[in-house]
Formats: C-alpha cells, sequence, structure tokens
C-alpha cells in the first residue's frame, strides 16, 4: 500500500462529486436500457406462488440481502439465501414454486454457478441480474436483467460501487412495480412495520388509547361546578365532560370556563354546570387513527379531545397519550 496522500478540500469534493455523478450516470444508463425483459421479470414475481429467492456472493449479497428485505416489505414474500450456506443444506429451502433472483455483476460467481443444476432439478425459475449477458449465469436463467455500468466510480475501476448501485435501484425498481401490481396499500405498509413510526400512525386508534371508564371525568347537567372542579381534579385531565342521563355529551368544563364565568361575576356556589360549560366541545371518533387526533388538535389548539361514538360519550385523548403511544 503507498503512503497516504491527503486531499485538500477542493479535491475531496470533486472527487466525490465524480462518484455521485458516475453512479447517477449508470443508472440514467439502466433506465435506457429496460425492456421486455424487466417485464418478464416482474410477470414471473408476480406470478409466483412460493416466495422469490435472492441470491448472491460478497458485495452482491449485501445487495440481495437489502433487495429481499425490500420485496418482503412491500408485499413479495421474499427472503435471501447465501449460496456458501445454500450448497450445505440451505438449497433445501427452495421448490418448485419459487422464483431464484440471483445477483453478480460477472455473472461467473462459482459459488451461485454451482446451484444452478440443483435449482433447476426442483423446478425453480431463475431471473439473473448481472452486467454480462453472455456469461454463465445470464445465459443458464429463465430471464437475465441487464445490470451492467460502463465503469465503477472507484478511480482503479475495481471496487463495486456503480454497478452496486445499479443492482440496488433494479432490485427497487422491481419492488416497487410488484407493490404497484399488488395493490399494496398504506395499511399494508404498516402491517408489515408494525414497530416503525408510519405502522404506528397507520395501525393505532384513538380507541387504543383513550382515557375510558372509571379514567373518564364526566358530570351530570345538574351538577355544581364544586362538583365539577372536584372531578377534574380527582381525574387530572384538566376537564370534565357533560353529559345528559343517556351519556350523550352535551358539553365540557375546563378551566377556561371558570376564568370566563369569574370574569362574569357569575354566582359560582349557585350556577350549573350547564350555565358555564362549553357547548359543541372538539370531539372525536374513537375509530379514528390517533393520527387524525394529533392533527386536529394541533388546528384546534387544544390539549385535549372527548371522544364520541355515534354522538355518546365513551372517553378522552391527551396530546400526552399520542405521544407516549409513539404516534407524535
Amino acid at each position: 500500500m503507498t503512503s497516504p496522500r491527503p486531499l485538500n478540500q477542493a479535491d475531496l469534493l470533486s472527487l466525490a462529486r465524480d462518484v455521485l455523478a458516475i453512479e447517477s450516470d449508470a443508472i440514467t444508463a439502466l433506465a435506457a436500457r429496460l425492456d421486455e425483459s424487466f417485464a418478464r421479470a416482474h410477470a414471473l414475481m408476480l406470478n409466483c406462488s412460493g416466495r422469490v429467492v435472492v441470491a448472491g456472493i460478497g458485495k452482491s449479497g449485501h445487495i440481495g440481502s437489502k433487495i429481499a428485505a425490500t420485496l418482503a416489505s412491500t408485499g413479495t414474500p421474499a427472503f435471501f439465501m447465501h449460496p456458501a450456506e445454500a450448497a450445505h443444506g440451505d438449497l433445501g429451502m427452495i421448490t418448485a414454486d419459487d422464483v431464484v433472483l440471483a445477483l453478480s455483476n460477472s455473472g461467473e460467481s462459482h459459488e451461485l454457478i454451482a446451484l444452478l443444476p440443483a435449482i433447476k432439478r426442483k423446478g425453480a425459475r431463475i431471473v439473473a441480474m448481472t452486467g454480462n449477458p453472455r456469461s454463465s449465469l445470464g445465459q443458464a436463467a429463465d430471464v437475465h436483467l441487464d445490470a451492467g455500468v460502463s465503469k465503477e466510480a472507484c478511480p482503479l475501476n475495481l471496487a463495486p460501487t456503480a454497478s452496486t448501485t445499479a443492482a440496488l435501484a433494479l432490485g427497487d425498481a422491481l419492488a416497487v412495480s410488484l407493490l404497484e401490481a399488488r395493490g399494496f396499500s398504506r395499511d399494508d405498509f404498516a402491517l408489515s412495520h408494525p414497530g416503525g413510526s408510519l405502522g404506528r400512525k397507520l395501525l393505532v386508534h384513538v380507541r387504543d388509547v383513550m382515557h375510558q371508564g372509571e379514567a373518564l371525568p364526566v358530570v351530570s347537567t345538574a351538577a355544581s361546578i364544586r362538583d365539577a372542579l372536584f372531578e377534574i381534579t380527582r381525574k387530572g385531565l384538566g376537564l370534565t365532560a357533560v353529559t345528559n342521563a343517556d351519556g350523550e355529551l352535551l358539553g365540557v368544563f375546563t378551566d377556561g370556563d371558570l376564568r370566563r364565568a369569574m370574569d362574569k361575576d357569575i354566582d359560582l356556589k349557585q350556577a350549573a354546570i350547564a350555565d358555564v360549560m362549553t357547548r359543541r366541545p372538539k370531539t372525536i371518533d374513537a375509530n379514528r387513527l390517533a393520527v387524525e387526533a394529533v392533527q386536529q388538535m394541533e388546528q384546534s389548539k387544544v390539549y385535549v379531545l372527548l371522544v364520541t361514538d355515534a354522538g355518546r360519550l365513551v372517553g378522552a385523548i391527551r396530546m400526552h397519550d399520542l405521544l407516549q403511544a409513539g404516534v407524535v
């Protein structure tokens, strides 16, 4: 190895821009080359009754692992199979109903080539993604996808850089085309990502995090202001709902209502809660997504919403509850 040659800032930025330009050009050229082979590969994967088995060795293996993860998370059952492990038993995971997506820039990776006879005997279809259509892998495949690049971004033209970027982008194109063809929705995506922020936003409903039952502050229209204040203190939500005997929501009483009553010199000992409450309070349906509660709170500039179901009070939800649920 030669001695280090520190780059000045101008040379450093110039080199970085060259790398990005080369990789960008590789993807642009790839897009221009797309043809019916892509459509055939798409059809094989879409109609596959088994799984898409992605295989690759070295840097192609790392890219293949990511492609398999993207396929699996967007509605196409898929997993990554390491060629070396496949030769020692993992090949048993492949069935005749599967499609094997094999990645190799040269198309001559011997670990992959050695698996081809066994894969074909099993009856699985093979989609090859290589930089050489005339390679052993390209010729043996049912469909070949040309992911070749004119040069690597590495100044030595050796390290897999532009070629791995092109393969990853082509894998993304396959995954997205399959997502679209399957009608994969935001809800479907959330079900595949329940631990992520999008999953929480699309799966958590108001009813899942609201205060209800004994934790819900509520008084009748006949209650005194004193009774209402005690209820607010006991339940700790900063307000109390006001309902009739049938549980229908009629209003809400907050510390803001108390201040307004005091400003109007209302006799707080004699007044009923119905005289000072806010009618038509901000509410949200229990079946709405929790993220919609966040949006409504922000628009209305409130931190608590009463929750209703067909006009009847069923709960209350605070911004703090939504923060704890990871929705915000």
